[in-house]
């Protein structure tokens, strides 16, 4: 009999259903998309994020105070300490592996650079004049699981444009900085010979020769602009040092850094630090980082830490304003159609006292009623935002986000939630009418 009564109450005054109804599916619309892209656009963002470079940098631990000018290390190439390049697989065993998206390892020395073969005007330089960059342009790491995990500069530092293509590994081929070439008047295809050798002075007995083939001109708007990148193992060869390297830059996704995150890890119980190393938060994965790379100091580049993590915080908390914005939009007219349905069935709520019922039954009558159309309302209200949300996720983020059970299953309870609280005075006022009054036809 109740359901029967919820459902012949649910079928009249079709026009106050339709009006409460179109409400909430307005309101639930908006809180759909928000939660849809708010759901999805972290992991978005964040992998948009990995086009701003890495964001993290690795340093041997006993290296030498930097002497660094425009960003160019002037460190005799024996100074400071080195890396084994072997160790570089094991980033890909931490506990958020999944996360570290790329890696390179640089390796910088100071060559003599000329575009032919003649030993002329070398003999007597004291200094090289060119800074040569050897790092992986597209090297694949076999993981401990003999996975193949290929990275390398173009996945660090995205926005590195070249001009033809990279080097090939363990190859006599480079890339050339912009500003490099063009003091040189160097284009693809043309040789580059490289010497280096001698204490102080280089000498003619004592020269060591490379003959490189350049395969592009790259553009990155720094120093490297005037620099030679070319494979790590040709500057490991040029320096002496086989399978080494100087500094590593890794690409990882995150999540923004909060008060928690930025806690000394050392300070922590042991709770706060499993949940600290459980987050993906850049210090988290940077203390994994520096356990699995011994003798390592693991620095947080803070510029585009910061930067990802306040961005995605404003974008965030402007979607979760706008759910809120909607929800409470949503329950105002959902209390003014309330209200008015309430003063239409004055009499009828009368009679249904007048034959027994209390209070609370005719306040759970129509808390029923309003519960119905907010299940009706919220579903509509979901389809419409999935559908919102793809627009928006095209637009914005070139990728829908994908319809999921959890925001239909939250929409429906925000729909609930939002029809109860914008009916609540209604139906308080329903609940204490007193039947006499109304009987007389007062």
């Amino acid at each position: 009999m109740f359901f029967r009564l919820v459902a012949d109450s649910f079928g009249r005054r079709p026009r106050h259903k339709l009006l409460t109804g179109a409400a909430l599916a307005l309101g639930m619309s908006v809180a759909t998309a928000a939660l849809s892209v708010a759901l999805d656009v972290g992991d978005r963002l964040a992998k948009e994020f990995r086009s701003l470079g890495a964001n993290l940098v690795v340093t041997p631990k006993a290296d030498s105070l930097p002497l660094e000018i425009g960003g160019v290390d002037y460190r005799p190439v024996n100074a400071g300490a080195y890396l084994p390049e072997a160790d570089l697989p094991k980033l890909k065993t931490i506990f958020w592996h999944n996360n570290i998206v790329a890696f390179a390892p640089i390796l910088e020395t100071r060559v003599y650079a000329r575009t032919n073969s003649t030993l002329e005007d070398v003999q007597g330089r004291v200094k090289p004049e060119s800074t040569i960059i050897g790092t992986w342009a597209s090297h694949a790491v076999t993981t401990a699981e003999a996975h193949s995990f290929v990275t390398g500069i173009e996945n660090t530092n995205p926005w590195w444009r070249v001009d033809g293509r990279w080097f090939q590994e363990k190859s006599d081929e480079c890339v050339v900085g912009r500003d490099f070439a063009t003091q040189r008047g160097l284009k693809l295809g043309d040789s580059l010979y490289l010497y280096t050798g001698g204490a102080f002075y280089l000498h003619a007995n004592d020269l060591r020769s490379y003959h490189l083939s350049i395969t592009g001109i790259l553009s990155t708007g720094g120093t490297e602009d005037e620099a030679i990148v070319a494979p790590i193992s040709l500057v490991q060869s040029i320096v002496a040092r086989p399978g080494q390297y100087r500094k590593l830059y890794a690409s990882a996704l995150t999540k923004p850094e909060d008060d928690f995150a930025r806690r000394d890890p050392k300070t922590m119980k042991p709770g706060e630090f499993e949940r600290w190393s459980c987050s993906p938060y850049v210090s988290s994965i940077a203390y994994s980082i520096g356990q699995v790379l011994p003798g390592t100091d693991v620095r947080v580049i803070r510029r585009v830490a910061d930067g990802e993590g306040q961005i995605l915080s404003h974008v965030q908390m402007l979607l979760w304003l706008v759910t809120f914005a909607a929800m409470l939009a949503a329950a105002l007219a959902v209390g003014a159609s309330s209200a008015a349905s309430v003063i239409e069935r004055r009499v009828e709520i009368g009679l249904m006292k007048a034959l027994g019922a209390g209070s609370a039954t005719v306040g759970f009558l129509l808390a029923a009623e309003q519960l119905l159309l907010a299940f009706v309302g919220g579903g509509v209200g979901y389809a419409l935002g999935i559908v919102l949300a793809r627009l928006l996720g095209e637009k914005i983020f070139g990728a829908a986000p994908e319809p999921t059970l959890l925001v239909f299953l939250v929409v429906i309870g925000l729909a609930a939630l939002v029809t109860l609280l914008g009916s609540a005075l209604p139906l308080r006022r329903a609940s204490r009418i007193d039947p006499a009054p109304i009987l007389r036809g007062e």
